[in-house]
């Protein structure tokens, strides 16, 4: 935890001209929307979306003054999505702080969610660019299919890697995608700059969520900021035990799905499971995996010439695999 602080606190001045766009655009005349967005916005949130796009516009020579305003439309999504999310799985922590919805209840969540949502096509409106806005449409409706594979495959046990690798890069990856992609054409870059800063971007978030869906079973929820073992009391089967089930013998299977389809599952069957995770090779493949996104979206990088920006992308980068929340 204190090394991820570490690494991240170099990035404070854009942290803080970020949250100051983020507090500042948030302006409504409704007072329940004001107290929910300042409540899931402005506190432990890791950022990494608007700090990528703001790095693209920097990488990619932006000359105009609102990137960190602009920057501010990838966090209002992401935020929107997670608003989403706990409604659906019924989640109680998020940032370390009590969920929107077990504070204010579902209504006003899914409602704060539709307004963050409208918030920032509201904002990518201002950028007056086609492009720029057809890549948030198509990451818009990406990401909601993504949530309904994600329903639909809710306690499958028999879910394949394949399935769980479109849903991942459907929640996440393209949203992270388009941050980087976004920043270079508010630039007016030219369209193979786009594609390779898209890519990089993908490989990425690709890589950020396999390392987010193991911390769910290695890492403590004083430092992931929500329960550890959260996937599994959701019924959602996530690599680390797409990859464990193999190693359990068949019966065994059964009756562990029985239980947590049926919510019948006690505190003794997730640490079962997650100790299993834990002992079973599992965390150094999917390590391994994410290494290999990560290298992949290094490579996109390689036709930029050498500066701090790109310094600073290839460090994030590489934190990817090393972060402990």
């Amino acid at each position: 935890m204190d090394s991820d602080r570490i690494f991240l606190d170099q990035f404070n001045d854009h942290f803080e001209k970020i949250n100051d766009e983020l507090d500042r655009t948030l302006s409504t005349h409704v007072p329940l929307i004001e107290s929910i967005g300042s409540h899931s916005l402005l506190g432990e949130g890791k950022r990494l979306r608007p700090l990528l796009f703001v790095l693209a516009c920097r990488l990619c020579g932006y000359q105009g003054k609102d990137a960190y305003r602009f920057s501010t439309i990838f966090e209002y999504i992401h935020t929107a999505s997670l608003l989403h999310d706990d409604v659906i799985d019924n989640g109680h922590i998020r940032r370390k702080k009590p969920s929107v919805n077990h504070v204010w209840g579902n209504s006003a969540a899914v409602l704060s969610g539709d307004f963050l949502y409208s918030k920032s096509f509201s904002l990518a409106v201002d950028c007056k660019n086609l492009e720029f806005l057809k890549v948030l449409t198509d990451t818009t409706t990406k990401m909601a299919e993504g949530q309904v594979l994600e329903l639909v495959h809710t306690h499958n046990w028999n879910i394949s890697k394949d399935e769980y690798m479109e849903i991942i890069r459907s929640k996440t990856a393209v949203l992270i995608s388009a941050a980087c992609a976004c920043g270079a054409i508010i630039s007016g870059a030219e369209k193979r700059t786009v594609d390779q800063l898209a890519q990089f971007g993908f490989n990425c978030g690709v890589a950020f969520q396999l390392m987010d869906d193991l911390l769910d079973y290695t890492s403590s929820q004083n430092a992931f900021g929500k329960p550890v073992g959260k996937d599994l009391k959701e019924g959602k089967i996530t690599l680390p035990l797409i990859y464990t089930l193999p190693s359990i013998e068949e019966a065994e299977i059964e009756r562990l799905e029985d239980l947590f389809k049926n919510q019948r599952a006690d505190e003794e069957d997730y640490r079962r499971l997650i100790n299993l995770v834990r002992n079973n090779g599992v965390v150094d493949r999917i390590r391994s995996e994410a290494q290999v996104y990560v290298d992949e979206a290094a490579r996109f990088l390689d036709p930029f010439p050498t500066c701090s920006v790109k310094g600073n992308l290839m460090d994030l980068n590489s934190y990817i695999v090393k972060r402990s929340f």
